[in-house]
């Protein structure tokens, strides 16, 4: 599942055209939500930020791993000046909440502001720290990771559908916030990290994936598995070269580090892709339930719980002889099972009314 889309910039009309305009999809704890972006000023001064005894320094703009001083607020009013304009397929589309935004907060956050559960997951109207990257508040890292220090920028937030193409759930009706970026520290992108510091980055999207849906936030564990799989995928090299090089100095320097070997490097990731798949599931995204669990039996073919997975979509999808394969596959690894055992016997109950009433209809066809 692709946690966040990438920002296509559309050029503001109407007497907007001064500003950057971007939109793409983030996910929450609530699901998905579309994101319209326009800059209402532009920061460039160098951003000085101290933390401690620590004081950094950076002209750029934030970068995975940067601390940043954010702050939040809602908008409760707006005008028809300060209505945000988008161009959408040679069209001008005037956003305009047509409904009172304390009304819609109520329905889509608790009453805390700093709870986990709201839209932004961020205090509202407080200066806090979130470490880009973490990807505990996406929709506000998406904003902050393209402003430079002092620089704001206006939201505008609409729930969208889980569909395969995901619509918005209310017409007319959108959250509007304010989002202004104080000063950050230094990050990096991801090639520019070392073996390790992604290593550490996956362990811990990993770990948060979990903690995230043992507390129900299935949405943002989806997002956390994925993070986690992005950045293995560019250890892989690294894996390779352990195996290829032998006792070369680069296979000491691997050994010596925290990257996985290439077997934990397959295992890790055949978790990963389990994990996602058990999301999925959750989230009624079966075809993609499905290729997750496909790929995690694949490259573990003992893993039991992608075998049970894989069963499950192919039972709930209605194909019943993939069902039937996996949860045998499942019985061998797990004879005594009680999950697999009933699986397999839903599964066969089914094929058999199915073959039911198929002779049914061939009969009456013939008869």
């Amino acid at each position: 599942m692709d946690s966040v889309y990438p920002p296509t910039t559309q050029d503001g009309k109407g007497g907007h055209d001064s500003h950057d305009v971007t939109s793409w999809v983030s996910v929450c704890s609530k699901g998905l939500w579309k994101v319209q972006r326009r800059r209402t000023n532009k920061g460039g001064r160098q951003s000085t930020f101290t933390a401690g005894d620590d004081a950094w320094s950076s002209s750029d703009y934030p970068r995975m791993g940067s601390l940043c001083q954010v702050r939040v607020y809602l908008k409760e009013k707006q005008n028809d000046a300060e209505t945000l304009i988008i161009a959408e397929e040679d069209e001008e589309l005037s956003v305009k909440s047509k409904q009172p935004i304390t009304e819609i907060i109520e329905v889509h956050s608790t009453s805390a502001q700093h709870s986990q559960d709201s839209v932004l997951h961020v205090p509202l109207g407080e200066w806090t720290i979130l470490r880009l990257g973490d990807g505990h508040c996406d929709i506000t890292e998406a904003c902050v990771e393209g402003m430079r220090a002092e620089e704001k920028c206006e939201i505008l937030l609409s729930p969208l559908g889980s569909g395969p193409e995901p619509q918005p759930i209310w017409e007319g009706h959108a959250l509007r916030a304010t989002v202004e970026l104080h000063s950050f520290t230094p990050g990096k992108e991801f090639w520019e990290m070392s073996p390790d510091e992604k290593w550490e980055w996956v362990r811990s999207h990993k770990e948060r994936g979990g903690v995230r849906f043992r507390s129900g936030d299935v949405w943002g564990s989806a997002d956390s598995y994925s993070r986690a799989l992005k950045l293995l995928i560019t250890l892989h090299i690294h894996t390779i070269e352990a195996n290829v090089k032998g006792e070369d100095e680069t296979y000491k320097k691997l050994t010596e580090s925290l990257v996985p070997s290439a077997n934990e490097y397959k295992t890790i990731k055949a978790e990963l892709h389990s994990n996602l798949s058990l999301c999925q599931l959750k989230l009624k995204q079966l075809e993609r339930a499905k290729a997750s669990a496909t790929k995690a039996t694949q490259l573990e073919p003992s893993g039991a719980k992608a075998w049970y997975r894989l069963g499950q979509a192919c039972q709930l999808m209605n194909e019943l002889e993939e069902a039937r394969k996996a949860f045998r596959r499942l019985l061998e690894l797990q004879p005594d099972s009680p999950a697999a055992l009933k699986a397999l016997k839903d599964v066969e109950s089914r094929e058999k009314e199915t073959n039911s009433q198929l002779r049914q209809r061939l009969s009456k066809m013939f008869s």
